[in-house]
């Protein structure tokens, strides 16, 4: 009998993922499922994309590139990064992989070891916690408020600094909470960062995804100590529709840079060629497709939050950014739906599933079991029809 490595066995399957492949397989199996745990956007990829990379094939652009990405792509995201950012790097300290979520595997990996310890800030992205995890390094989670905007403050994060603290990772926008720090929330942070040395991950990957003239900041643009102490990771995905192009690109210092490019070298080499090419339109064209798609999910954002806030036990922030709502439903807790009593926000994601036919991931996921995450990534007429089982069924639970 042939035993799996440990590190194996600890991995902890994505529930994110569990619940879109169990939404679709009702939806297979002719149950009409309104899926809200969906994280991409519904819409397709912008034509101008679409085409530069049928172009890409019939030009025979299918061969191997540089292992860090094409020096078009490369170039093409250091000038976004200077105009959107004002962040100046050079080609070598860009490093694109297949997907943002490879890129932080690649810097957790490069940055992290046994017995360091991160800073993860709950609610996080499900991702971060068994990637830390996969280095040997040890997560030291600070369970953020909703009444600080799921922030972390100056004070909750210097009360977890310890001797061994060798990084933290800011997701700004969030996910799964929607939460956009400020350049002067970031600031004070940065403050504390720099003092002690600590690493920053800024996972940016929603910033474009942000409402109300709400501004997203990136921590590397604050200072160059800051910059100096930052990987900044961003892709194509959300932005321009892109999920299943998988590019992601990280920002980082020469030698982190460098590091992660040869780890990449050895697990998968380069991105696809042709994901490549078009992500050089999506970053260099018309940006016209990506406000579009904004401005819906702003009306969506709007209607879902209404919705959610007018449910009796329902408790909503309002979110900055992303396309998901974080709703509170800690006051069902301890209640039963004829019989079925919920202990935590599992068991009332899975009744909304299989009774409602309502597909939201449970908060647990995220470090916080008060939670659910609905992500708005649907079209107007499923939200309605989604938010209108989800307030039926809550009112029957007692």
């Amino acid at each position: 009998m042939i035993n799996l490595a440990d590190r194996a066995v600890g991995i902890s399957p994505s529930p994110t993922l569990s619940i879109d492949a169990k939404a679709k397989k009702m939806i297979a199996e002719g149950k009409n499922v309104v899926n809200f745990g969906v994280g991409e956007p519904d819409f397709d990829t912008p034509n101008h994309i679409k085409q530069v990379a049928i172009e890409a094939i019939e030009k025979g652009m299918t061969k191997y590139t540089p292992v860090a990405g094409t020096e078009a792509l490369k170039n093409a995201i250091v000038n976004k990064l200077k105009n959107d950012n004002e962040l100046e790097y050079q080609p070598a300290q860009i490093v694109v992989s297949a997907g943002a979520k490879h890129s932080l595997y690649n810097a957790f990996q490069v940055l992290c070891q046994e017995g360091d310890e991160v800073i993860l800030l709950a609610p996080y992205w499900v991702s971060y916690m068994e990637q830390i995890k996969l280095t040997g390094a040890v997560p030291v989670v600070i369970q953020t408020k909703a009444v600080n905007g799921f922030k972390v403050t100056p004070q909750e994060l210097t009360e977890k600094i310890t001797d061994r603290t060798k990084l933290i990772i800011i997701n700004s926008p969030s996910n799964p909470t929607g939460g956009v720090y400020s350049g002067e929330e970031l600031a004070a942070l940065g403050q504390i960062l720099v003092k002690h040395g600590i690493a920053i991950i800024s996972d940016e990957i929603y910033e474009k995804l942000v409402y109300d003239e709400v501004k997203h900041i990136s921590i590397a643009s604050l200072s160059k100590e800051l910059k100096d102490l930052t990987v900044v990771i961003n892709g194509v995905s959300k932005a321009y529709a892109m999920t299943g192009w998988r590019i992601g690109y990280a920002a980082a210092p020469q030698k982190i840079a460098k590091a992660m490019a040869d780890l990449q070298s050895h697990s998968t080499s380069n991105p696809t060629s042709i994901a490549q090419a078009a992500s050089v339109a999506a970053l260099e064209g018309t940006q016209k497709p990506l406000w579009e798609m904004l401005e819906e999910f702003a009306k969506r954002r709007n209607y879902m939050l209404e919705r959610l806030s007018s449910i009796p036990g329902l408790s909503c922030t309002k979110p900055g950014g992303a396309f998901y709502l974080f709703p509170d439903i800690s006051s069902f807790i301890g209640l039963e739906y004829k019989g079925q009593k919920i202990e935590g926000a599992k068991d009332l994601a899975d009744l909304l599933l299989d009774v409602a036919h309502v597909a939201v991931v449970p908060g647990v996921a995220f470090g916080d079991d008060n939670y659910l995450r609905l992500s708005y990534a649907t079209s107007m007429e499923r939200i309605v029809e989604g938010m209108d089982r989800i307030q039926n069924l809550l009112a029957e639970i007692k």
